[in-house]
């Protein structure tokens, strides 16, 4: 007989698989953060600095000792690197074989498709860009290109040479070796990875099972669909024969997981999981990155957790460089709103708060969140926090 997972159980065990139930304690440095970045598997890298960039607001939220310096000081000792999942992530070391793989399938995609894509001249580049590497070290965007003619620095019109940059880095051939402010500092992969996990090798069926297994352990339960698009490093069919396998070995169950509106959905559990306890969560609000690893499924997070998340983002003409972004905000085993907050100044300053429906802003609840905004800024190192005086919205 299936087991059914009910709604309240699911919600727990996402949040606990996502460090996201228990207390926020540790030191958040050293083996502390590698842990947490082994548990994730993956952080996700944004430049939007608005209240703090992404990547230390998803590590803040689960240590609250951390501060924005630990990551950069942590990834020259190599316990990570840098490279794409969904999107820029930092990426726990021990997965740098399984990269090999998708080495080769973004350059396959890139050969297919950055020839119409990009700005013409970039392949030209190729061998210039990995020359001036090799001969004279580590460099930025900055440092190569010097006469070629600037775009408007978007994505799609990079100058031919950082182009050729981030094909060689996406490739393989080149690594982040560290970031000079929020620009990616390049060297050859060689001279930055670690010899005992640049000369390992992991067969294709091996990466298959090593990414699908830890796909299953930092969500808890997922589709083969959501299993694929963890890492974005196997193909859907690929995760969905991996299940079908796993499933005749035992190695993983079939599961009806409950959602908020009492939907149930079949999904995939490690066979040890299925009964395994989950913390009781406190009470303490906690603020995340809309870039949340919990929240990057957008559709999974609203049927576990009823919560219509929306992001929101203003950009003004003509410079286009600054933005906003409405925060997630969750209590206990809920997500209970979202919230308008940013750095304005020495200040944390927070316009708006619009609960979820069904959430109830009493004065106990209003405390605790107040008490979490005066957390983040002195995260951020505000001096002081503003509440607009009409802050608190009605439900929408």
């Amino acid at each position: 007989m299936t087991p059914i997972i009910d709604n309240q159980t699911a919600r727990r065990m996402f949040l606990d698989h996502h460090l996201l139930l228990g207390a926020r304690s540790g030191s958040g440095k050293g083996d502390d953060l590698q842990s947490v970045i082994d548990h994730l598997g993956f952080v996700q890298v944004d430049s939007v600095n608005t209240l703090a960039r992404a990547h230390d607001l998803i590590l803040w939220s689960r240590r609250q000792q951390y501060r924005a310096p630990n990551l950069p000081k942590h990834m020259k000792t190599r316990g990570a690197f840098e490279h794409w999942t969904h999107d820029a992530s930092v990426i726990s070391m021990q997965n740098f074989p399984m990269w090999r793989h998708k080495f080769a399938k973004d350059k396959a995609f890139m050969d297919k498709r950055w020839g119409a894509w990009r700005r013409e001249g970039f392949r030209e580049q190729l061998d210039a860009v990995l020359r001036q590497i090799t001969d004279e070290g580590r460099c930025s965007s900055m440092d190569v290109g010097k006469d070629e003619k600037k775009g408007s620095g978007g994505w799609w019109d990079w100058h031919p040479s950082k182009t050729a940059l981030e094909y060689l880095w996406r490739s393989g051939t080149l690594s982040v070796c560290h970031r000079k402010g929020f620009r990616k500092v390049y060297d050859l992969t060689e001279r930055v990875i670690p010899p005992e996990y640049l000369k390992a090798r992991m067969p294709l069926d091996g990466m298959i099972d090593c990414a699908c297994v830890q796909a299953l352990q930092a969500l808890g339960f997922a589709t083969s669909g959501e299993i694929a698009a963890f890492y974005e490093i196997v193909t859907p069919a690929q995760a969905k024969t991996w299940c079908a396998t796993a499933l005749a070995d035992h190695r993983i169950l079939e599961a009806q997981i409950e959602a908020a509106d009492g939907s149930l959905r079949s999904s995939f559990i490690l066979a040890e999981k299925l009964n395994a306890p989950t913390p009781e969560p406190n009470n303490r609000v906690r603020l995340l990155s809309p870039f949340d690893p919990a929240l990057r499924d957008r559709k999974r997070a609203e049927r576990l957790f009823n919560f219509h998340y929306r992001i929101e983002i203003f950009v003004p003409a003509p410079k286009r460089q600054y933005g906003y972004y409405v925060f997630p905000v969750m209590q206990g085993d809920r997500m209970i709103g979202r919230i308008d907050t940013k750095r304005d100044g020495d200040t944390t300053l927070v316009t708006a708060f619009w609960p979820e429906k069904g959430v109830r802003m009493g004065k106990a609840r209003i405390k605790a969140l107040e008490a979490e905004i005066d957390r983040v800024a002195k995260f951020v190192g505000s001096a002081d926090v503003n509440w607009e005086a009409d802050w608190l919205k009605e439900n929408t």
